[in-house]
Order: C-alpha cells, then sequence, then structure tokens
C-alpha cells in the first residue's frame, strides 16, 4: 500500500516542504530509502525499525521502499524519523490515511520510541502555515517553538502538536478528530507568557568616566552605528561594549522573529523562550576560525556574523584577529547579509548587525605614551595595518579611550546608568520610524548612499562645511556619506529636524580611522 507524510527541510534559514513517500509491498524482506539522503537520514532506517519494535509495532515480513522527495533537495538531519515511522504505519494500515492528510510531522525518534527535539522547527512550521496546513506534530520540546508563530500571526486555524513519545503519536494520530483535542490538547497561549528576558544586564552606571566614550555610544546604538574604540589596556573598552546591549532598544515582533528563525536553525533556541526579545550580543574569541565566524560546515549553519543579526557583534583586541577572518566581515558590512556556496547549494544567511570593535593602539598597548610604550615607530604601523583601510571604512564611529585617571576612579559621584541612555536612544529610535516609516530603512545607519540626501538634506552652510572636512580629511564617498548619517543620529538625539554644522563637526570628530588610525 502506498502512503504519503508531509515534512519539512531547512535549506540556510528557508524551509521546503517535503514529502515521505512510502510503499509497503509483499516479497523479499528489505527497507531501501532514496532521495539524496544524508548519513542521519539513511542511519533512520535502523532507528525506526527498532523504535516501531519498541512501541509494539509487528512489522510483517514486507519489502519497504521510502522516497523523500523532492529528489534533487540534499536531506540532512534527523527530523525526518517520525514521518518516516508514520507512513510506514499508514501503509501498514494502522494509522488512517485520511488521518495525515493536511499534517506536517518532524521529529527525531529514540530507539526506545521517544521522540526527541531537532533543528529548524520555527521555519518549518512557519512554511506549513503559509502553505496552509492544518495541523503540525513536533517533538513535545519544541511545542511552544512552533507555537509561535500561530500566536504572532495572528492565524488560529493551525495547530500545534507535541508529542514525547511513537506510542503517544500513534494513539493521537488513530484518535478521531473529536477525541483528539482530549489526548494531546494544541499548543495555547499559556505556553507563550515566556517571552521577554528578565536577566539583569550590566548597567552603564558601573563605568567611572569615559565621559566621551560613552557619548560615543550613545550616539552608535541610537543610530545603529558601528563603532571602533582605541585605548590603552584597562580603559573600560569591554566593560563599555558589554554595557550597550542594555541601552539598545528591544527587536521588534518581526526583528524578533528573524532571529529566533536563526537560532532555531543553529539549534540555540532556549526551550524556555521560544521567541528573542532583546539583541543578541556575540562576542567571538581572536582565534575564531574564518568557518565558524561566517558559518558553513558539511552541514551549513549560520555563523557566529549571522547569530549577531540585528544585534552587536563585538570583536575585542581586533588587530589579534587573522586578517584572512576580518576581511570576511566585508561582504556582511555592506550587503547585511553572507553567502556561502556549497556543492550541495548556495546558502544565504542575513547579517545585519551592529559591530562594536576594541583595540589597542599598539603591541605593547600604551602608544602614545612614550614613558610607557616600547614599540617602535615601524611595530606601531605593521600592528595597525593589521585592519585593512576597506574595514576602517566601513566603520561609522572611531573614539579613543584615554587611561581613566585615579580621581574619577575614586570619586564618590553617582554615573548616569543605562535606563537614562536608553530613554534618550529610544526616543532617537522613534524620530527615525517615523522618518522611514514605509521605506524598510529601521535606523540611520541603514540609509543607502542614494538615500542620503533625501533623507539627511545640509542647508547651504552645512554644505560648505562638508566640502572642507572632505577635502581637509581626504574622505572616501562612503566615508563621506557615513558621516552625513552619524550627524543626522546626533540632530535626532537632541530633537533637531535638520543637521547643522555643530552636528557635522561631532561627526567629524568621530572619523579619526581616516588620518591618525588609518593604515
Amino acid at each position: 500500500m502506498y502512503s504519503s507524510v508531509i515534512t519539512g527541510a531547512v535549506t540556510g534559514i528557508e524551509s521546503t516542504l517535503c514529502l515521505v513517500e512510502t510503499d509497503v509491498a509483499k516479497g523479499m524482506p528489505g527497507f531501501e530509502m532514496v532521495g539524496q539522503l544524508g548519513n542521519e537520514v539513511r542511519e533512520a532506517r535502523e532507528r525506526v525499525k527498532v523504535a516501531l519494535k519498541n512501541a509494539r509495532v509487528e512489522i510483517p515480513a514486507i519489502h519497504l521502499t521510502v522516497s523523500i522527495s523532492p529528489a534533487d533537495l540534499r536531506k540532512e538531519g534527523a527530523s525526518y524519523d517520525l514521518p518516516i515511522a508514520v507512513g510506514i504505519l499508514v501503509g501498514l494500515r494502522v494509522i488512517p490515511k485520511e488521518h495525515v492528510s493536511g499534517t506536517l510531522i518532524v521529529g527525531e525518534l529514540g530507539l526506545n520510541g521517544e521522540i526527541k527535539p531537532v533543528k529548524g522547527v520555527l521555519p518549518i512550521v512557519g512554511c506549513a502555515r503559509d502553505n496552509g496546513l492544518r495541523r503540525c506534530i513536533v517533538p513535545k520540546e519544541n511545542v511552544s517553538e512552533g507555537a509561535i508563530l500561530c500566536k504572532t500571526s495572528g492565524k488560529n486555524g493551525m495547530e500545534v502538536i507535541g508529542v514525547s513519545t511513537l506510542p503517544e503519536a500513534i494513539e493521537y494520530l488513530k484518535a478521531d478528530e473529536e477525541r483528539k483535542p482530549l489526548l494531546i490538547p494544541p499548543a495555547g497561549d499559556e505556553r507563550l507568557g515566556f517571552w521577554e528576558n528578565e536577566e539583569q544586564m550590566p548597567d552603564f552606571a558601573d563605568i567611572n568616566g569615559q565621559e566621551a566614550v560613552k557619548r560615543a555610544v550613545e550616539i552608535a546604538a541610537a543610530g545603529f552605528h558601528h563603532i571602533l574604540m582605541i585605548g590603552p589596556p584597562g580603559s573600560g573598552k569591554t566593560m563599555i561594549a558589554k554595557r550597550i546591549p542594555s541601552i539598545l532598544p528591544d527587536l521588534t515582533m518581526e526583528e524578533g522573529l528573524e532571529v529566533s528563525t536563526i537560532y532555531s536553525v543553529a539549534g540555540m533556541l532556549e526551550s524556555g523562550r521560544p521567541l528573542i526579545t532583546k539583541r543578541p550580543f556575540m562576542g567571538p574569541h581572536h582565534t575564531i576560525s574564518e568557518q565558524a565566524l561566517a558559518g558553513g560546515g558539511r552541514i551549513p549553519k549560520p555563523g557566529i556574523i549571522s547569530l549577531a543579526h540585528r544585534g552587536v557583534l563585538f570583536m575585542d583586541e581586533l588587530p589579534e584577529f587573522r586578517r584572512s577572518t576580518l576581511e570576511i566581515l566585508r561582504q556582511p558590512l555592506e550587503d547585511k547579509k553572507i553567502h556561502i556556496a556549497r556543492t550541495q547549494g548556495s546558502f544565504i544567511y542575513p547579517a545585519d548587525f551592529m559591530l562594536v570593535a576594541a583595540m589597542n593602539p599598539c603591541p605593547c598597548g600604551y602608544f602614545p605614551d612614550r614613558n610607557r610604550c616600547t614599540c617602535s615607530e615601524s611595530q606601531v604601523r605593521r600592528y595597525l595595518s593589521k585592519i585593512s583601510g576597506p574595514i576602517l571604512d566601513r566603520i561609522d564611529v572611531t573614539i579613543e579611550a584615554p587611561k581613566v585617571d585615579i580621581r574619577q576612579l575614586s570619586a564618590n559621584v553617582k554615573n548616569e546608568g543605562s535606563a537614562a541612555i536608553r530613554a534618550r536612544v529610544l526616543e532617537a529610535r522613534t524620530r527615525q520610524q517615523e522618518r522611514y516609516q514605509g521605506t524598510g530603512y529601521h535606523f540611520n545607519a541603514e540609509l543607502s548612499g542614494s538615500d542620503v540626501k533625501r533623507f539627511c538634506p545640509l542647508g547651504t552652510k552645512e554644505q560648505d562645511l562638508m566640502e572642507q572636512i572632505f577635502t581637509r580629511m581626504h574622505l572616501s564617498a562612503r566615508a563621506y556619506h557615513k558621516m552625513i548619517k552619524v550627524a543626522r543620529t546626533i540632530a535626532d538625539l537632541e530633537g533637531a529636524p535638520e543637521i547643522d554644522c555643530g552636528h557635522l563637526s561631532e561627526a567629524a570628530c568621530y572619523r579619526m580611522n581616516d588620518t591618525k588610525y588609518g593604515s
């Protein structure tokens, strides 16, 4: 008897519906599987047979043929176990054929019949919803992840059912529609009460001094600009960077689903938090490999760059990263996505992040203090040249973090906390939302060069000043546009409707990478 069960496959962060076709026939006992299958999928044959046996399902001496279509799509992972088992049971008439109609099924099987969680449930359920399926059966541990889409889309026509064992899934699928909710109720809103991350984040109130750096960070956070902090060891660069998430606006619902989808594909969604609402913060070590940063592997998966999507990518000790690793940043900093090409296909992962970098001014860290710096001029130049000009040109804000004075450290003063800074950032963000409504832009930093003139017009005085700055600082066209976008953010923080010369002058102070620290 022929049967078919709908399941899903993930390619990059996109999902495709697949059909698990099963033919149960008399003849020489055997179990054949076809459809361009990876090792994990081929091994499903043994897992399914043992799981069915331990679920007390009698399998007669038959010849089984399983095909997973489309045949030209490479199948990877263990999520096909449960749909294969259900397909066999439909072929054996244990489960009525009509009971699996319009139902998507995913799940990995243990040998004892346990149904284990799998990666990528969020995009798979989203694909099922978009294709009009009425029900999704997923592992119990993935149920809140799948149900989040039904909640956020406002479409309540699709049910998400979580099952923990194969016998439980069989009993549910055998039951009539009236009995199904009594056996396993669909995932409801009560499972979605843990969206907000209540963890306490580090606060800017802990930082004494460095007012200029705090100001630069506030501007960067308000416009989502890339920022580089340069200073000696112990000047607070890392402390400040780790507090940036505390002043960033929360993710919108649309952005949260984007980020959650990436983490779902990577298998990094916490079971108690199916929707990410706080902006990610990723801080890779400088020994990270190119593949780990960009993503890829035999079975391509998102890298650190994509895991920082809509959040912060913090690269401490920037010159200590291999130059080839840093050059990977060129494309995502410009295109907001990263392409990975493999023999089985091309994968595109989103990579729209805020780059926060920190570095010492020389190998020993104390240049230009010649009382402490032991580096020669050639060593300083060689150290700074590890960061290429094109990478520096893509950074919007560069700020020096000088050594903190002892009087600032010991002063008994109450520093401004993250809440106050965040309030100003949110006000600036609201102005940007109003300005870019319906354009697809969210922050000033996202503006393309062609739209800078439209959204950031300059008066005659301001244009004359920019011409002088452009000539004296030898700016590139990219740096010119970035400076205007930073000035627009400064104006937004002050509530100014137009950019003035003061805003441009301050923005020019944050282009040290074109003069003092240019390679």
